[in-house]
């Protein structure tokens, strides 16, 4: 290889670990260490995104529509553009061969890597989907981009630390026993449903590396507003509406919702459509689980709204097999109903 083409191997790929280790520091790890304090003395780590402090969700309307946008947008801006800068960063900044070398096989080992690289990005559904975007047009199979993408909510640390101090370990513990097959389980899938034909990214033809910093720059910001004007618009649609007709998803919520089979695999199916921000789902329960919800509909809710979204599975319809999402949303759902039926079963609340 020639010593410019090194050279210039090794600054993109510094600058892109400065970037990925700088955004996520600030986006992610010291907000979520300052909060994990505040989650510990006050047992909360504040109010429910979706309802409030209200037993029900507004009434389907435009205000209601919009009200949600914003508290949503307003919470995961800045995790987004991380989630594009990164995503258009792998394209423009890393050779295929590298990707490939990590996240290119068709074995258990390339699903384990996936899942264990999400583990520091701690992002939302919505917000990791431009990484494995970018992971998927670098060749990574399909198994590893899945676990990545439910591993930076599954295996969220942040998340499962929330959780413990403001819901009990008990459910941080339910998580922990459902959400680790559901990362590599359900990346393994992912790679069994889509061998026998080429992966949707592996067929799209791959651009020549560029050679020069000006290049790399000029192709970054040529993927990045590709991506943005793809991805976003969708994004914002499927949110709008979701806001608006979130009080059908989510019915009163009292009592009268127990442990009942139908209520857990309800609000299992709504969970796996809404979408929330980063540890959205434990202020949400601790509202619910404070209105009387049954255990069983609350730990549904807790492996569902953060697996997987509406928006996050339109923003991935390109990248991945329609029968492939499909398979994975059923079982996510699968894994909630489970969950709902094991914390039911323990008495849980």
């Amino acid at each position: 290889m020639p010593a410019a083409l090194q050279t210039a191997r090794t600054v993109r790929l510094t600058v892109f670990l400065l970037l990925a280790v700088a955004g996520l520091f600030y986006v992610k790890w010291h907000p979520y260490y300052e909060r994990a304090f505040v989650a510990a003395a006050q047992h909360s780590i504040g109010h429910s995104i979706l309802m409030g402090d209200a037993a029900s969700a507004p009434e389907p309307s435009w205000s209601a529509a919009l009200g949600y946008a914003l508290a949503y947008g307003k919470a995961i801006w800045q995790a987004m553009m991380l989630g594009l800068l990164l995503g258009s960063g792998i394209q423009a900044l890393l050779p295929v061969n590298w990707v490939q070398r990590v996240l290119g096989g068709r074995g258990f080992g390339s699903v384990l890597a996936g899942g264990l690289l999400a583990v520091p990005g701690m992002m939302c559904t919505c917000c990791a989907a431009p990484v494995v975007v970018g992971l998927r047009k670098h060749q990574a199979t399909p198994g590893a981009a899945m676990a990545f993408w439910l591993g930076n909510t599954m295996l969220n640390p942040a998340t499962l630390v929330f959780m413990g101090f403001v819901l009990g370990w008990h459910w941080t513990l339910l998580r922990l026993l459902l959400g680790v097959p559901m990362v590599f389980g359900l990346g393994y899938l992912a790679n069994r449903l889509t061998e026998p034909s080429p992966s949707v990214a592996a067929s799209l033809p791959v651009e020549p590396e560029p050679r020069t910093l000006i290049e790399v720059g000029k192709r970054w910001m040529q993927i990045f507003a590709r991506m943005t004007l793809r991805l976003i618009p969708e994004y914002v649609v499927i949110v709008l509406l979701l806001g608006a007709v979130r009080a059908w998803m989510f019915p009163h919520i009292g009592p009268a919702i127990g442990d009942q089979w139908f209520w857990i695999a309800a609000l299992a199916l709504a969970g796996m459509l809404f979408v929330i921000p980063t540890a959205g789902e434990v202020p949400i329960v601790q509202a619910m689980l404070a209105l009387g919800l049954g255990g069983g509909p609350a730990a549904a809710l807790l492996m569902t709204l953060p697996a997987v979204s509406l928006p996050s599975l339109a923003m991935l319809a390109r990248s991945f097999p329609v029968r492939t999402l499909v398979a994975v949303a059923v079982a996510v759902v699968g894994f909630g109903i489970l969950g709902g039926a094991l914390a039911s079963l323990l008495g849980m609340r």
